[in-house]
């Protein structure tokens, strides 16, 4: 028979066997946060508008996840210990042959939300169109600009957002579609290089 004092004290270990493995497994999270203000900050200057060619010898190669991006970003997120994935680039279930999608992230650390993503991938007008549609009656946002058609997903099933709410962004321009977590992420993807 036990008595109150050891069920009392039976009850206290397991309190703190509990509290000490919470606390054990929700440490802050290191690196930054995915969300606009944490965002790197392009830094790269804008490209030549003269219509010279360019002398930068990744104007004509593929895209990598090293040079899609500016190579100040990606000095900055190996200075927090992230390095990149390489996936296909989708739209939904569309798969872009020629495209390049990019993860971002401490995939040594422990397992988490905090990522960046940026993709971009040349699109034939007809396949751009019908993913457009097929996004839209998803439930996400079209907005044309001048720089294109922008698709962002519903403000209510956006996981993280950038300082003006937009959450994962595609960008549609004439032969080509870019994807990045947030609206103000797709500033920095830089490609294809002029």
């Amino acid at each position: 028979m036990t008595t109150p004092l050891a069920r009392l004290g039976a009850a206290l270990v397991f309190v703190l066997t509990a509290a000490l493995a919470t606390a054990c497994t929700s440490a802050p999270p290191s690196g930054p946060q995915v969300s606009e203000s944490t965002a790197p900050t392009p830094s790269t200057p804008a490209p030549d508008p003269s219509g010279e060619p360019s002398d930068d010898p990744d104007a004509s190669a593929e895209p990598t996840c090293d040079t899609m991006i500016p190579a100040e970003t990606v000095a900055d997120f190996a200075s927090v210990g992230w390095t990149a994935r390489a996936d296909p680039f989708y739209i939904g279930e569309t798969e872009l042959p020629e495209g390049l999608q990019c993860i971002w992230a401490d995939f040594e650390g422990p397992a988490g939300d905090h990522l960046q993503l940026f993709g971009w991938a040349p699109v034939e007008p007809d396949v751009a169109s019908e993913a457009q549609d097929n996004l839209v009656s998803q439930g996400w946002v079209r907005e044309s600009a001048v720089e294109g058609v922008y698709i962002t997903e519903s403000p209510e099933t956006s996981i993280a957002t950038d300082a003006d709410g937009y959450g994962m962004t595609y960008l549609f321009g004439d032969g080509w579609v870019k994807i990045a977590d947030t609206k103000q992420g797709l500033l920095l993807v830089e490609w294809p290089r002029d």
